[in-house]
């Protein structure tokens, strides 16, 4: 058994039970055979079927339709016991031309690799003093569903490896990520991205792209990882998962 329970749970009216379960198999798969052996970290996954609650001491992995979905969700950042969470917005995801399991692969290994949406890696501009702090976000660069994989015919996301925050990588040296697209550190593929923080800016976070273009994706959608590292600790919420009897209207599973 390994130390890391996750719970994943079925909030989505867009995701039945059994292809919830389906894709928790190949996540699982992918966890244990792929991601573990790259970074060190496993976990076990178990799926909280639509009304159900998950067990005390689990992380979750919230499936769920819309980034706004319950007005504040966006704000509710870690589980009712202060442990990590991710979400999953499913419609939102097929509005955007993506797929929910690719988001679901995506946000479960951002959330092991860096549970606590906090660590960095600085890379300083030759001798000069000045630099950026990069975001240890493992799927990002990479992130775009024309570079994921299937497993058992389930699509699940690419991820880096560790080489790809290591500047003293020389090009075609190593690995950088699992499905072998990436040639150098810190490279974007195509529709990838990264955050970054310029230590003598002043700016905040900002988001560098493949191609340096500015979009609606600069912006940090509502209930990600982005918005949470943006969002000092002391404002983050806790969550709790409400039972289907008390729900009414649009309100979803989740509640301050």
């Amino acid at each position: 058994m390994a130390e890391i329970q996750i719970a994943c749970i079925n909030e989505s009216t867009e995701i039945t039970d059994a292809a919830a379960a389906t894709v928790v198999t190949a996540l699982q798969t992918q966890v244990h055979a792929h991601f573990a052996r790259a970074w060190g970290v496993d976990a076990d996954l178990r799926l909280v079927p639509r009304g159900q609650r998950p067990q005390p001491g689990e992380w979750w992995l919230v499936l769920l339709d819309d980034a706004d979905q319950a007005g504040a969700l966006g704000y509710h950042d870690v589980t009712n016991e202060g442990l990590p969470l991710g979400k999953v917005f499913a419609r939102t995801t097929r509005l955007d031309g993506g797929q929910w399991s690719v988001t679901a692969s995506h946000e479960l290994l951002e959330m092991l690799a860096d549970p606590e949406v906090n660590l960095t890696v600085f890379v300083q501009n030759g001798t000069h003093p000045t630099g950026r702090l990069y975001a240890y976000e493992v799927c990002d660069a990479c992130e775009d569903v024309s570079f994921g994989y299937l497993i058992e015919h389930v699509l699940v996301s690419d991820f880096v490896y560790p080489s790809w925050f290591e500047s003293f990588r020389k090009p075609h040296s190593t690995v950088f990520d699992y499905q072998k697209h990436i040639t150098k550190s810190f490279d974007l593929l195509k529709g990838g991205y990264i955050g970054y923080f310029d230590v003598t800016g002043g700016s905040g976070w900002q988001q560098q792209t493949k191609d340096q273009r500015l979009d609606y994706r600069a912006r940090p959608r509502v209930g990600s990882r982005r918005e949470r590292r943006r969002t000092p600790r002391d404002q983050w919420q806790l969550s709790d998962v409400v039972p289907v009897a008390r729900r009414s209207g649009a309100m979803a599973g989740m509640r301050g």
